[in-house]
């Protein structure tokens, strides 16, 4: 087994963290271009939808693509696409305009995602969860900067300033050219000797097919309770804060960084957490564990509601590493297409909730919409349902 490599583990992690807070742009400027152009919350969530279903539909091909014939440098390609919809969104000026932007962000994080999340495993030697999580976490970091970054940036200076952010575009191709190098060389290597790059995640758990179909439906509900949830904390946060308590645009853009940098927190404790006691455990804890302060949160005073919104998300976000890496010991010789379909769901998911919490949002109120997600944790009763592979 090839020792964990993480000089490469750090690098994804980086390129994760600058493609995803390019992409938390999105959702940061919604209460600008709301107020700019006058979108009604329908026209918010068809947005997201958008982005989503771009970001999450190509997922599954391109991992399937890869895992038939690795290509090493489809990440740097991938990112052009990000950088081209940055370029889109900032001189963006009518809805279908912002479509069309969103879109192309969406293509480039399909590209990202299922062959980043298999460059982690193939440098992960025996620490897979931890591996998976220090990958995530640069993602989770980068969403929580891009809050930040418009309430300094964006929001005083105006749309056109997202420009600005075609240099992380830059940055992180430069970065992915040289994890394509290292994936390179490592498929050679492994090529020399007859062996799959990811031969050292190819130990097969003792489940029946049964088993293995059982597990993956149970794992795609408790991806639905968890990304609907986060998809209207994400989008909606803001307009929560603003309408319950008065604040204003900027600062409640300070609470919703609060909230993604829980967010990344809890991913990191989540896989490692996952390698020592047991994936299906933590899966179990962080999405059941988070129920009671979510429903809560709804009727809590300002200070109460932010430090709520950071415990859901320290307990909610470890559950992403734990699934994605459960999924691939039961399928490891399909790293790619599963990590494929399991970032595709999370995406399409989110696109597919915050669509209808928009719509629901117009037609009676965004507080209804808190008070009615906050049962969705509650599905995860349902994980009692995986086997426990670490014990086969």
């Amino acid at each position: 087994m090839q020792p964990t490599t993480f000089s490469v583990l750090f690098m994804i992690s980086a390129a994760h963290f600058l493609n995803d807070m390019m992409q938390s742009i999105i959702p940061a400027v919604y209460p600008i271009i709301k107020e700019d152009f006058g979108f009604t919350f329908t026209q918010i969530g068809v947005i997201t939808f958008t982005f989503q279903i771009a970001s999450s539909l190509l997922q599954p091909v391109i991992g399937f693509w890869t895992d038939i014939k690795p290509k090493p440098f489809s990440l740097a390609t991938g990112m052009c696409f990000t950088l081209t919809g940055l370029l889109a969104l900032a001189s963006a000026s009518h809805f279908y305009a912002f479509l069309a932007a969103v879109t192309l962000i969406g293509i480039g994080s399909s590209v990202f995602h299922p062959e980043a999340s298999k460059v982690a495993l193939m440098f992960a030697g025996n620490k897979k969860g931890l591996a998976q999580s220090i990958f995530q976490v640069g993602g989770n970091a980068g969403k929580a900067l891009g809050p930040l970054l418009a309430a300094f940036v964006v929001i005083p200076f105006g749309q056109s300033y997202i420009v600005l952010f075609a240099f992380a575009a830059l940055t992180a191709m430069f970065i992915l050219i040289k994890v394509g190098i290292r994936y390179k060389s490592r498929v050679a290597a492994s090529a020399k000797i007859g062996k799959s790059p990811l031969a050292q995640t190819n130990i097969r758990p003792i489940l029946t097919a049964t088993q293995i179909k059982l597990a993956f439906l149970v794992l795609l509900i408790l991806m639905f309770s968890k990304d609907i949830y986060m998809a209207c904390m994400t989008n909606y946060f803001t307009f929560f804060l603003i309408d319950k308590f008065n604040i204003s645009v900027e600062y409640s853009q300070y609470c919703l960084f609060i909230f993604l940098a829980a967010s990344a927190a809890g991913t990191i404790i989540g896989g490692s957490l996952g390698d020592r006691f047991g994936r299906k455990y933590v899966i179990w804890g962080s999405i059941l564990g988070s129920a009671p302060f979510a429903v809560v949160l709804p009727y809590a005073g300002f200070i109460w509601v932010v430090v709520l919104a950071v415990i859901v998300a320290l307990i909610m976000s470890s559950a992403f590493s734990a699934i994605l890496v459960y999924a691939v010991e039961m399928l490891p010789e399909r790293a790619g297409v599963t990590a494929g379909i399991f970032f595709g769901l999370s995406f399409g998911m989110a696109g597919i909730g915050s669509a209808f919490f928009g719509w629901l949002a117009d037609i009676t109120s965004v507080k209804l919409i808190f008070q009615i997600s906050a049962f969705l944790p509650f599905i995860g009763l349902i994980a009692a349902f995986l086997p426990n592979m670490e014990k086969r």
